[in-house]
């Protein structure tokens, strides 16, 4: 299904393609057919909507096309009533003729009044004379449907400006996926970071995997989702997301990961889809960054590299540079592996329980500084 062959001949070292439902950087890889004509004109109805989301090149050519467009249209209103007048050029006048605009001769003369009007700029050649009843209507509704233009204009372009995916641009997930022990457990590892110093409120993570299955009834299933339960050590919901954080996914006997193994899962067909959602500190907008991993994307028996440190200068430094490597580390090969070694471990635990060896666990932070803190005590005197 999410690993689709190009049959075409392809350069030495090219990889094919691999054909998703959510690109890595967040994008739906979807295409709607066979849609009604009918239920075209459902996006006119809602047209704000429409506009907001269409691409910034249909804005411009919108914006451009409605200002000129609407200029013409009412300079061949004021060439009508000009040329209704007599005041044109070479139209017979006599000494006792009342224009009605004065200065307007001809189509040239007529559009730029109706962009002088329009705009407010009003250069002082060309002007209503006061004397024609149609000239004070045509003015009132062409600087009516001026404002209206402005107005629905700047409001397109701020929302576009300011829609909440982009505010998704400046978080980022790690490259790759891994699989290794977390406090005795098999875990699924995602790194996710924020680029911004501001906060993304009410933060909250949470997976759907995507496969092709088939019932007892013989009934094939199409992008089947499964729930997969992300979590940090502080919870799954309402992150403190002031750092990078490393989201896990408890590899148990309700995960449908738990059937893989370290063989088994390179040839698997299914598609990790990660969200993250919250609400942006600055603008009070509420936001959605997406994600997806394949099979080839997820590493087993490998964990992060850390990537926190504290410096001499007393703050908290994050090297991105490690952001998505990993390192190998001692990893079961399945599940059931990981449970035999627990009940062994649990086994020898009650034979030897004042016996321990600590040994060493962890990857050193290389990034890592001492920092000498100097303790001051405080002396009151009566």
């Amino acid at each position: 299904m999410f690993q689709l062959l190009q049959r075409h001949i392809q350069p030495a070292g090219q990889q094919s393609r691999t054909t998703r439902l959510v690109t890595k950087d967040g994008h739906c890889n979807i295409e709607f057919g066979n849609i009604e004509y009918s239920n075209h004109f459902a996006y006119l109805l809602d047209f704000w909507t429409t506009f907001v989301e269409i691409r910034w090149r249909f804005v411009l050519l919108f914006f451009v096309a409605s200002f000129t467009g609407s200029w013409f249209f009412f300079s061949l209103l004021w060439y009508w009533i000009a040329k209704s007048n007599g005041d044109l050029t070479g139209q017979n006048r006599t000494d006792e003729h009342v224009r009605c605009v004065d200065n307007v001769n001809g189509l040239t003369t007529a559009f730029l009044y109706s962009l002088e009007t329009q705009t407010t700029i009003g250069y002082g050649g060309r002007a209503l004379t006061g004397h024609c009843a149609g000239t004070v209507a045509l003015i009132i509704v062409q600087s009516l449907i001026g404002v209206f233009i402005n107005c629905f204009m700047c409001g397109v372009i701020l929302a576009k400006i300011s829609l909440p995916k982009k505010r998704a641009k400046t978080v980022t997930f790690s490259d790759q996926a891994v699989i290794c022990l977390k406090e005795g457990s098999l875990c699924l590892l995602i790194r996710v970071a924020n680029l911004r110093k501001t906060l993304l409120i009410g933060s909250q993570i949470y997976g759907k995997l995507l496969r092709t299955t088939s019932t007892a009834d013989g009934e094939t299933i199409i992008l089947e989702q499964v729930d997969i339960d992300f979590m940090v050590d502080a919870g799954k919901d309402h992150l403190f997301f002031v750092c990078p954080l490393t989201l896990y996914h408890v590899i148990n006997r309700s995960s449908p990961f738990y059937e893989l193994s370290a063989d088994s899962l390179p040839h698997q067909d299914f598609e990790l889809v990660v969200f993250l959602e919250g609400t942006a500190e600055s603008t009070s907008s509420a936001c959605q960054v997406r994600t997806s991993y394949i099979p080839q994307e997820i590493q087993w028996g490998y964990t992060f590299l850390p990537i926190i440190s504290c410096i001499q200068t007393g703050k908290y430094r994050v090297d991105f540079s490690n952001f998505s490597k990993s390192v190998r580390v001692s990893t079961p090969h399945c599940v059931h592996c990981c449970e035999a070694d627990s009940d062994q471990r649990n086994h020898n635990g009650h034979d030897t329980d004042n016996h321990h060896v600590h040994g060493k666990v962890g990857i050193d932070n290389l990034g890592f500084q001492v920092v000498d803190i100097q303790e001051s005590v405080a002396i009151t005197k009566m």
